[in-house]
């Protein structure tokens, strides 16, 4: 089964994203991970994108469909995948539906994930990564005091950089970026749901409630 999850920041597709490639038993791909830690090796690609995404902007067209091609044509992903986080633009959807067409695939699913803006906001502002595994949490899980160790791999320090603490607040998640990041779903990433709507299956999944009462909802339209 080859999926597509996409949904403005904060609404929650990396939780689901794990939850449906564990049930599913296919390879999550998560293009924005792939970018972070470019970021963080210091690689030609990190140099590009790193001012692009702490604005909440784009990265172009040309470098995505790049680094989604050559992770569609890796032999793990043969019995099936989860695009998350791509496509983001209509140019890029229909490159999408392009490539898929020249390498015989299709996709069986799209899933658009929704919510209210101002979830979206509270959900953000309160989210912290961890420089070491990449993983995000929320900070209305934990007390008032944030906590000192990843709850995922339970670093404590930046492993590149010792003394630096391993969880932080990423640039893109302060309110003014994420309204901007917000408005650009709004009006680049929609119309690229659009396109795929065009010709594979869409469903639209309400993201309010807990992450099992989401899942489930997925769960209803995948079988």
């Amino acid at each position: 089964m080859n999926i597509v999850i996409m949904g403005p920041p904060g609404v929650g597709k990396g939780t689901q994203s794990h939850a449906v490639t564990d049930s599913k038993g296919v390879v999550h791909i998560s293009t924005g991970d792939i970018l972070r830690m470019g970021i963080r090796s210091g690689s030609e690609l990190g140099r590009k994108v790193y001012d692009i995404m702490t604005a909440g902007d784009l990265v172009s067209d040309d470098l995505m469909m790049e680094l989604v091609k050559d992770r569609l044509s890796q032999d793990d992903v043969k019995d099936g995948w989860l695009l998350d986080g791509f496509p983001r633009t209509y140019v890029q959807a229909d490159g999408l539906i392009g490539m898929l067409d020249e390498i015989g695939q299709k996709i069986d699913a799209v899933l658009v994930l929704q919510a209210p803006a101002e979830e979206i906001v509270r959900r953000l502002e309160g989210r912290i990564t961890c420089r070491s595994c990449n993983e995000v949490a929320n900070l209305t899980g934990f007390a008032a005091v944030q906590p000192r160790f990843c709850p995922f791999c339970g670093a404590k320090e930046d492993p590149k950089r010792p003394g630096k603490p391993a969880l932080y607040q990423r640039a893109d998640d302060k309110e003014d970026t994420i309204r901007h990041r917000l408005e650009v779903f709004r009006k680049r990433t929609l119309p690229a749901a659009w396109r795929l709507e065009e010709r594979y299956p869409l469903y639209e999944i309400d993201g309010l409630g807990t992450p099992e009462e989401v899942g489930a909802r997925i769960a209803s339209v995948l079988g």
